[in-house]
């Protein structure tokens, strides 16, 4: 399997540090050998596991989600209120996406 990547070196870093403008990335080619496959054979360790993982990304989401309604509904002033604007909640990507990282 051939896997490309961009990453960035420490020297393009430094770099665009000392230029003050954004690093550019190299791109690396990456070979992988492959002998076995996890989903060969019908196992179903992975269904498991990806639907564990799921759950909890969702658990996650609610839990960041009741946090933020509850420090709005408390009745805060309007600086606290920028503050809970400026709270960051990653998008949700709990669809399958422990199926596709396995």
């Amino acid at each position: 399997m051939i896997l490309y990547d961009l990453r960035y070196s420490a020297r393009s870093l430094t770099d665009a540090t000392r230029a003050s403008r954004r690093p550019q990335p190299r791109s690396i080619r990456r070979t992988v050998k492959v002998y076995s496959f996890a989903r060969r054979g019908r196992d179903r360790s992975i269904t498991a596991w990806s639907a564990l993982e799921e759950r909890r990304e969702r658990q996650r989401l609610r839990a960041r989600v009741e946090t933020l309604l509850g420090l709005v509904h408390t009745g805060l002033d309007a600086h606290a209120l920028d503050a809970v604007d400026s709270v960051d909640i990653p998008p949700a990507r709990h669809r399958h996406n422990a199926l596709w990282q396995a």
